[in-house]
């Protein structure tokens, strides 16, 4: 009776998550959103299969992929992750922390910055440059709570803030995401996952490198103008998982994976994955990620379908319960000729 009353329950939150994007996948919207960082997963062990795991990803990576996971840390963790795209001399760090509070919930905080590194000053009348650089600055940083409410039902929530700046201008906003996990099966085997992401108000840019001078008519007198930004949206999407355990023996373990991505202002995405991982220390996965045209000039992302990964897991403590972790991730795209992610992770 209880199992079936969860799975109303996730049921029912799944439809409400839905119906908030009954209009997602419009292609005639693609690149009239804004920070778009907030759509790059800066985690290594997720990114190895293309974050078709959005069913079953635990940890301070659920921060991303799904909330809800965040509640399956054991007590504490810490994971750092890098992300090189070396054609174009950018990375993207990120840091997370995630504690269990009581027997069932788990708050998690997050951050992400983007390097681009200096990029020479252009004007007008100086299209050449040679007046010094600047640096970018993308971020964004998340606080999330997460909570199983019974051993089928995990539950979670996160705000995050983001900014974006140049030199002389800058914006900032913030966005919410929600997700629901539930577990089923004889050994907990089967796995379902909806996540809502990045919803949140419109953003602006202001700051004086919107301003232009002019002079008045006469030539004596000069005027200084600010040119209001117009407002844009935040790439907003649904994620709905699947995910199957073939538990071959104590030592092998074979995961299906498979996520619907539903965007808002780009198409719609499927994306499918596997992973093997041997006596709960060695992890191997691969994933394709298909959307119209993937592998064509006329697709919409840079992302060109395969994914691979590895993980090693170093066990420790009187129950092996503490680990630490190496997790390596590559992604195909064009261009910038592929990104690889490596990450470090401890657990308690």
């Amino acid at each position: 009776m209880k199992r079936s009353m969860n799975i109303r329950t996730a049921l029912a939150t799944g439809a409400v998550l839905f119906s908030s994007l009954a209009f997602a996948g419009n292609p005639d919207r693609a690149g009239s959103a804004g920070a778009t960082q907030l759509l790059l997963n800066p985690w290594a062990r997720s990114s190895g299969w293309g974050l078709a795991n959005t069913a079953s990803v635990r940890g301070v990576e659920a921060m991303f992929g799904n909330v809800a996971g965040l509640s399956l840390v054991n007590k504490t963790e810490v994971l750092f992750s890098n992300t090189r795209i070396t054609a174009a001399d950018m990375s993207v760090n990120s840091v997370g922390f995630a504690q269990k509070l009581g027997a069932s919930g788990v708050l998690g905080v997050t951050a992400t910055t983007m390097s681009f590194g200096e990029l020479e000053v252009t004007t007008i009348d100086n299209p050449e440059g040679g007046r010094g650089g600047f640096k970018p600055s993308l971020a964004n940083i998340g606080i999330a709570y997460s909570k199983a409410f019974s051993n089928s039902i995990f539950g979670g929530i996160l705000i995050r803030v983001v900014s974006e700046s140049t030199s002389n201008v800058r914006t900032q906003g913030i966005c919410f995401d929600a997700g629901i996990h539930y577990v089923t099966g004889e050994t907990d085997n089967i796995h379902f996952g909806i996540s809502l992401k990045n919803v949140g108000p419109a953003m602006q840019f202001s700051g004086d490198g919107l301003a232009v001078q002019g002079l008045l008519t006469t030539g004596s007198d000069q005027l200084t103008l600010q040119q209001r930004s117009g407002r844009f949206e935040i790439p907003s999407l649904l994620n709905i998982g699947a995910a199957y355990d073939l538990n071959i023996s104590e030592t092998h373990r074979i995961t299906f994976a498979g996520t619907f991505v539903s965007n808002s202002f780009t198409r719609d995405q499927g994306v499918v994955g596997v992973e093997y991982a041997f006596r709960k220390m060695v992890h191997i996965r691969g994933g394709y990620l298909y959307e119209k045209d993937v592998t064509g000039d006329d697709r919409a992302t840079w992302f060109t379908g395969p994914s691979a990964g590895v993980s090693v897991d170093f066990p420790f403590g009187a129950e092996k319960k503490s680990a630490v972790a190496i997790d390596y991730g590559y992604r195909t795209t064009n261009p910038f000729s592929g990104f690889h992610s490596v990450g470090i992770r401890l657990s308690f």
